[in-house]
């Protein structure tokens, strides 16, 4: 019969039988498996989430710093959890120095963490980019905190959420519209392309003209080599 899903054979004014193809979709062809799609590598804008557990009596700050240096990843830290003992804080400047021209402290004793906060990034990063500010609570309830400007000894273990990337973009603020109109004209032509840290940082020609975005790229991760 016509409209069935088998083929039919209708006859002809001359006596021959001539086969008919039945039209429209086979039925279950919606249902057939479609091929997995498989991403190779993780694309360099992409955030990663990561929960790092440090060892009681490692260095936290030197744990971090050779995790981002061997995955050759920026690490962004996001909190942390547990104790470290015989902190170095950087405390803020009251001079016009700038930042980290401010008094160094001591404290010494075991002192739980209440947040934990900063970016580290790979060689060759310059001074004044990467750092971590930490706050805690010592045993009778005094809060603390500042820039970590020292080793940071976990006293037990310390657990720490952070996020990895592999591209920063660096950008020099304040943006005016004249600059952001300029920028825009020129940011297609830098769009992909890695630029030297020395490029970055070097003191423009002329301060009142806004560099475009420029973007900092390391190379793909690499995995840890096996103690």
């Amino acid at each position: 019969m016509a409209g069935s899903g088998d083929l039919s054979t209708i006859t002809s004014k001359t006596g021959e039988n001539v086969v008919r193809k039945p039209r429209g979709r086979p039925a279950g062809s919606k249902n057939k498996p479609k091929p997995p799609i498989i991403i190779t590598r993780d694309s360099p804008n992409t955030l990663r989430a990561h929960a790092m557990e440090v060892s009681p009596g490692c260095d936290i700050g030197e744990s971090l710093a050779t995790f981002a240096r061997r995955k050759q990843q920026g690490v962004w830290v996001l909190s942390a959890t547990g104790f470290v003992s015989n902190v170095m804080l950087r405390q803020p400047s009251m001079s016009s120095a700038g930042p980290g021209s401010g008094p160094v402290v001591t404290l010494h004793g075991r002192f739980e963490i209440l947040s934990l906060v900063g970016s580290v990034l790979p060689p060759p990063a310059p001074l004044g980019v990467t750092g971590l500010a930490i706050y805690l609570v010592g045993p009778q309830g005094q809060v603390v905190g500042g820039a970590i400007a020292g080793p940071l000894m976990a006293s037990g273990p310390v657990v720490i959420m952070a996020a990895t990337f592999m591209n920063a973009t660096f950008d020099r603020l304040p943006i005016d519209k004249d600059e952001a109109i300029a920028t825009a004209a020129t940011h297609d032509q830098l769009h992909g392309r890695a630029i030297g840290v020395s490029d970055i940082y070097a003191p423009s020609q002329n301060m009142t003209t806004l560099p475009p975005p420029e973007i900092y790229t390391w190379s793909m991760a690499r995995p840890l080599s096996k103690a």
